[in-house]
């Protein structure tokens, strides 16, 4: 009988200290934010019906890491590396470079179970501190933890980038992000994808 593996829960240890900091940097009265939203943003329209996989991130998130940490410890690790490094040097960024968007609309185009999700979401969560959008870090740190822990099950690892991809084209049809902040979120994860999975997928190789 297996044990849980409470020791592997220190490499989640940044975690408390992201949220804090999160909630501390969208309530800072005052700030001049540099816009990311572009004249393009404004040809894509709003549809309601993306707030479920934007919504779907969340449970997501926690249930690949809890997952990961039942089943693969060394992928779970690598999972909190990743998202550790991107989730906080991103709010670094936004200390130093403010940002926001102003693409929610000011009236819902219509009223029903999924524009009510969504009002609650842009009553909790700001326009501000959008560049870049962690909904997409997060999504690419999910497609790559299940191709770093199942790299032989392509349904498995292939259906979470899909889910990914959705959830990132999500965050611009419900005006949540721009065009630039998926961009940005793409480009952010790059660099800890290649440090954190780079040795593992090099492991695989010769294996």
């Amino acid at each position: 009988m297996h044990t849980f593996p409470w020791r592997e829960l220190r490499y989640a240890l940044w975690l408390p200290v992201y949220l804090v900091l999160f909630v501390v940097l969208e309530h800072i009265p005052n700030r001049t934010y540099w816009v990311t939203d572009l004249p393009i943003d404004g040809t894509i329209p709003f549809c309601e019906w993306f707030i479920l996989p934007y919504c779907l991130w969340f449970p997501l998130m926690f249930g690949v890491g809890l997952w990961l940490l039942l089943r693969h410890p060394a992928a779970f690790r690598r999972y909190m590396l990743f998202l550790g490094l991107t989730f906080l040097s991103t709010e670094v960024l936004w200390i130093f470079w403010p940002n926001a968007q102003n693409l929610r609309p000011a009236v819902l185009p219509r009223d029903n179970a999924l524009t009510a999700i969504v009002s609650a979401l842009y009553h909790i969560d700001t326009n501000t501190n959008v560049f870049p959008s962690l909904h997409v870090v997060g999504a690419v740190g999910v497609a790559l933890a299940a191709r770093d822990a199942c790299p032989r099950q392509h349904l498995v690892w292939g259906g979470m980038t899909a889910l990914a991809a959705l959830i990132c084209a999500s965050t611009l049809f419900v005006k949540q992000h721009a065009l630039l902040d998926v961009a940005g979120g793409l480009l952010w994860s790059l660099p800890a994808a290649v440090w954190v999975y780079r040795g593992a997928l090099s492991r695989r190789r010769r294996t």
